[in-house]
């Protein structure tokens, strides 16, 4: 009994070196075949990469051999971890304007990709990309006057002690801020962020503050309010908002641009087809955010109580 015993748990100690084994060089071809970042998500159902292919053609599977299965999958989690393969996707992708040139990207397709090359497939994407983030909210495309501040917002380099925070004394590293990394500095207090924004009232801003600074949203990465400083619905990502008109208008220009590519019925036409296309459905797609916006904007004018002097002359 303890010799069978110990037959079963030394073979299985030897399938599971043979499936770390098959996993090292699976990842080696893998690698060879231009996969160059190891990470498990690409092993699960749905997303399987070359890694999976190759450990398959090495014979290794859960449903034949599952010893060897896990010992691969040892040997891909250690891979992943000494080489930041799922932190690498993490890294490249935290960004909303990461994800949105992915999809760009994805839209045009690999083929029309290296065949339009870096600059045509560059101005496609801008087509997509410059709109959505115009309206996502990081910046106001309307007040170049001060670097293009967002409303209700301070500059990050106002100078200090200054009473109005919506001047900047440094532009440069202002405007790098807010277009390189998505800034749109600190909310500006209620009396000053209520100049820009009329209908900004007490517990709208209050709502959005607690939002701002208290909610730690989903995993730190994400988090969403109902009503923004304007009043309507934006999301956050590592800071960067998101709102509806962004949304649509990225996925009309995608969506535009990927139809217009690939009905085109030569390469060489691709281009001007695919940068119609994302202009197109960007347009489209951020006039029916901007509609969205608005109906959910749009509420009962809120009942106007009377002031104390009011009430005392009624008596």
């Amino acid at each position: 009994m303890f010799q069978q015993l110990l037959n079963t748990v030394t073979t299985g100690l030897k399938e599971l070196k043979t499936g770390a084994a098959k996993s090292a060089e699976a990842s080696r071809r893998a690698y060879l075949k231009g996969e160059y970042n190891p990470s498990i998500l690409k092993d699960i159902p749905g997303l399987k990469g070359e890694y999976h292919k190759q450990l398959n053609s090495l014979g290794v599977s859960m449903s034949e051999t599952p010893t060897q299965a896990v010992g691969a999958f040892g040997a891909r989690l250690l891979t992943d971890l000494t080489n930041d393969g799922t932190r690498g996707i993490y890294w490249r992708y935290n960004h909303p304007l990461a994800l949105l040139e992915k999809g760009a990207e994805v839209a045009i397709g690999k083929e029309a990709y290296k065949q339009l090359g870096p600059t045509k497939t560059g101005l496609i994407t801008a087509a997509v990309v410059a709109p959505a983030t115009a309206l996502a909210g990081a910046y106001d495309i309307t007040n170049p006057a001060q670097m293009f501040r967002p409303k209700g917002f301070a500059q990050s380099y106002a100078e200090p002690g200054s009473e109005d925070r919506r001047e900047t004394a440094q532009p440069t590293p202002e405007l790098f801020e807010r277009f390189f990394l998505g800034r749109t500095g600190r909310p500006l207090n209620y009396e000053t962020a209520k100049a820009d924004i009329p209908s900004l009232t007490p517990e709208r801003y209050g709502n959005y503050l607690r939002n701002y600074y208290q909610d730690k949203g989903f995993l730190g990465l994400v988090k969403a309010t109902p009503e923004n400083l304007e009043g309507v619905p934006e999301a956050r990502m590592l800071g960067y908002p998101i709102t509806i008109p962004s949304v649509a208008t990225a996925v009309g220009g995608i969506a535009g641009a990927s139809a217009a590519i690939r009905t085109a019925p030569l390469v060489k036409t691709s281009f001007k087809r695919g940068l119609a296309g994302a202009t197109g459905g960007a347009a489209a797609g951020a006039m029916l955010g901007n509609l969205a916006n608005a109906a959910l904007a749009a509420k009962p004018a809120e009942r106007q109580l009377p002031t104390t002097a009011q009430y005392e002359m009624m008596q």
